[in-house]
């Protein structure tokens, strides 16, 4: 008898330093966000960020009590970012700052006050979801994250190049990049990294051999695993041959344009809401951390190996109109089960999913990098409903 060929799958994924234009708008909208909860906890705040050549501009719809120094804000943001010189084409000091913020609508508040399935008896019935939308989430048991492979090496990388740059290890190096990650699953399993891809803004000066030895030794080698890596890798560095003109002065950024970075690098769907720059009112943002933690907490549980979770809700209600499971037929009961047992362990009406996982809090600037996902700071990274779920599952396997 034959035996089967094994298949080969390819799954790719990327992220990007934090001087990158995209990243540099996304840490001024949660840095100002961040700024307005240290105050005011129930603030309603939904802020969009675009840069360019000498120029950073603010704008939204901000409710609060709290007086924001956006200016103040904006540059130190920047600054932190490393654009501390005019010769890289954007800088801190020199940049211009331009802010248009209006008052949330009231035809959204209304709805989001008092939820319109709001019918008096239960408080957390009362805050209705802050928009209309489906956020997904998942969880895999192929790192100690729960996180796919791929994402977690790219995040890796990118978090390696901010490293060698701001200690002076590689003192060419400057804050824009980028770093793909491609790894070769057998049978459904990650077996080894096929191809890395990294694009790394450094000065004008460098040896374009030297620029190549020294990503690969100081930054590949430091961040990926040697286990992943083999004679077969293949490494392409600055593909283009030059990376001199980086941030904002070689792109124009905007908030929300990294959410599949910001995720599980394509891993899983996207319903298409940002997450930067917006209060946690906003399903897009708290209904995609629960999602996260639902599946987490799944996987952690032993009740599948890999998780896929969809919610959705209706503007100014509280209950999602729709829960979604696929456990890809690794879940030790069917998928209607899990979807059952979800239900009842967790609750995902905005106000329960704000308590639960403390969202009213300045912790957002810290997500804006490096994913929001995979990472044990975060409350919604926590296995804390490992026994709840093993005893729902019970009254199931009984």
């Amino acid at each position: 008898m034959e035996k089967a060929s094994k298949q080969k799958r390819y799954f790719t994924s990327e992220s990007v330093t934090e001087g990158h234009p995209d990243k540099v708008c996304d840490q001024i909208a949660d840095a100002i966000l961040d700024d307005i909860f240290t105050e005011d906890p129930s603030a309603r705040v939904a802020v969009e960020v675009c840069a360019t050549t000498g120029m950073v501009m603010v704008f939204g719809e901000v409710s609060t009590s709290h007086y924001c120094d956006i200016p103040g804000i904006v540059r130190g943001v920047v600054k932190d970012i490393g654009y501390d010189d005019s010769s890289l084409g954007f800088d801190y000091k020199t940049c211009a700052v331009l802010s248009s913020l209006d008052e949330q609508s009231p035809d959204i508040a209304r709805g989001v006050d008092e939820a319109s399935d709001y019918v008096g008896c239960d408080e957390i019935d009362k805050l209705g979801a802050g928009d209309q939308g489906m956020m997904f989430g998942c969880a895999t048991d192929e790192t100690p994250e729960l996180m796919p492979l791929p994402i977690m090496l790219a995040h890796a990388l990118t978090r390696r190049l901010t490293e060698a740059r701001k200690s002076g290890e590689v003192p060419w190096l400057r804050p824009d990049g980028k770093a793909q990650v491609t790894v070769e699953y057998v049978d459904g399993e990650p077996k080894r990294v096929d191809v890395v891809v990294v694009s790394a803004q450094h000065s004008d000066d460098v040896d374009r051999q030297d620029l190549e030895n020294t990503i690969i030794e100081k930054v590949i080698k430091k961040a990926i695993p040697a286990k992943w890596l083999d004679k077969k890798t293949k490494f392409y560095i600055n593909p283009t041959g030059r990376f001199v003109i980086g941030g904002p002065a070689g792109d124009s950024g905007v908030t929300g344009r990294k959410i599949i970075v910001d995720t599980y690098g394509g891993y899983c769907p996207h319903g298409g809401g940002a997450l930067s720059g917006k209060d946690p009112t906003k399903v897009d943002r708290s209904g995609t951390y629960m999602a996260r933690y639902v599946c987490k907490n799944l996987v952690a549980a032993g009740i599948c190996r890999r998780v896929e979770l969809q919610v959705a809700y209706a503007i100014g209600r509280a209950r999602p109109v729709s829960v979604y499971v696929d456990t890809f037929g690794t879940g030790v009961v069917d998928d209607s089960t899990v979807a059952k047992i979800v239900s009842e362990v967790f609750d995902l009406r905005p106000r329960a999913i704000i308590r639960r996982l403390r969202l009213n809090r300045p912790v957002y600037r810290e997500t804006a990098n490096y994913g929001h996902f995979g990472r044990a700071e975060f409350s919604w990274e926590k296995t804390d409903r490992v026994e709840e779920l093993k005893a729902a599952l019970a009254k199931y396997t009984l």
